[in-house]
C-alpha cells in the first residue's frame, strides 16, 4: 500500500498540470440521488457513467429508475481522479441508508490509470515480457482486499444483493493489458465469492467484440452497453 501511494505521488509530479487537470475534469456526471427505487443503487466507474447507456438500458428493462453514484475514473478506494467507489457507497448511505440492491463495477481503473500514464507496475505485456509483473499482481491483490472490505461493509449494512460486473477484453492499443485484466477479473470474482454478502459476479469476457468498444479502446459503444445490460439484467430482475 505504501508503494502504491508513493507511485501515485510520482505520477502526479510526472504528469503536466494541463494533462492532470484534464483527467480530473473527467471525474464524472452528477449523482442521481432521487429515483423510483431509492433502495437500488449503482456505484462504479465510466463503464456506467461516461455515456450513461448501461444505466439507461437497465432502467428501461425495469421500467423504473435507480439512484446512480457512478463516476468516471473511479477506483475502488482512494485514487487521484474521481470519487472512489467506497466513497460513492458512503455518499449513497448518507442520502438514504435503506439500500437493498447494489449494481456495481470497479477495480479496472486501479490497473488502467497507472498503465495509461507510466505503467509503473508493469501491467502491460511486451515482446520482452510475456506475462504481467509481480508488482502488477501485488497491485491487483491490494485491490482484491479493498473490494472484499467494501462488499463486506455492504453486507454488514444490510444490503441484500450485490451484482458485480467484471471487465471485458480491451482491443487494439490496450490489448497488451489482457493478462492484467484477466487476473483482475479472477480476483474480483474471488472477492465477490469470498465476501459475506449475497454477491453475484457477472463476467463479460467473450461477449464484447472489438467493434463494440469505442476508439479509445476502453469504453463500450451503445451496442456494447446493450450487451452488458443483457448480462446484468437477469440478476437484477430477480432482485427487484
Amino acid at each position: 500500500m505504501k508503494q502504491k501511494q508513493s507511485i501515485f505521488r510520482l505520477m502526479k509530479m510526472a504528469i503536466s498540470g494541463s494533462v492532470f487537470s484534464l483527467l480530473v475534469a473527467c471525474g464524472g456526471n452528477d449523482y442521481v440521488e432521487s429515483a423510483d427505487r431509492n433502495d437500488v443503487i449503482t456505484v462504479g466507474d465510466s463503464i456506467f457513467d461516461l455515456s450513461g447507456d448501461l444505466q439507461r438500458f437497465l432502467e428501461d428493462e425495469a421500467g423504473l429508475t435507480f439512484r446512480n453514484y457512478t463516476q468516471s475514473g473511479a477506483e475502488i478506494a482512494g485514487g487521484i481522479i474521481a470519487t472512489s467507489i467506497t466513497q460513492q457507497y458512503s455518499d449513497a448511505k448518507s442520502t438514504d441508508s435503506n439500500i437493498n440492491t447494489i449494481v456495481m463495477d470497479g477495480g479496472g481503473n486501479d490497473i488502467l490509470i497507472p498503465a495509461i500514464l507510466l505503467d509503473p507496475y508493469g501491467c502491460r505485456t511486451h515482446w520482452w515480457r510475456w506475462s504481467i509483473s509481480r508488482s502488477c499482481k501485488n497491485l491487483v491483490d491490494d485491490t482484491y482486499v479493498d473490494t472484499v472490505n467494501l462488499i463486506n461493509a455492504m453486507d454488514n449494512d444490510g444490503v441484500e444483493n450485490v451484482i458485480f460486473l467484471g471487465y471485458y477484453e480491451l482491443p487494439r492499443g490496450n490489448a497488451n493489458l489482457e493478462g492484467a485484466l484477466a487476473y483482475g477479473d479472477q480476483r474480483l470474482a474471488e472477492a465477490c465469492n469470498n465476501s459475506t454478502a449475497n454477491c453475484t459476479f457477472v463476467d463479460p469476457r467473450g461477449y464484447i467484440p472489438a467493434e463494440h468498444v469505442k476508439a479509445d479502446n476502453i469504453h463500450p459503444t451503445e451496442e456494447g452497453s446493450r450487451t452488458l445490460a443483457d448480462l446484468v439484467w437477469p440478476h437484477l430482475q430477480s432482485a427487484l
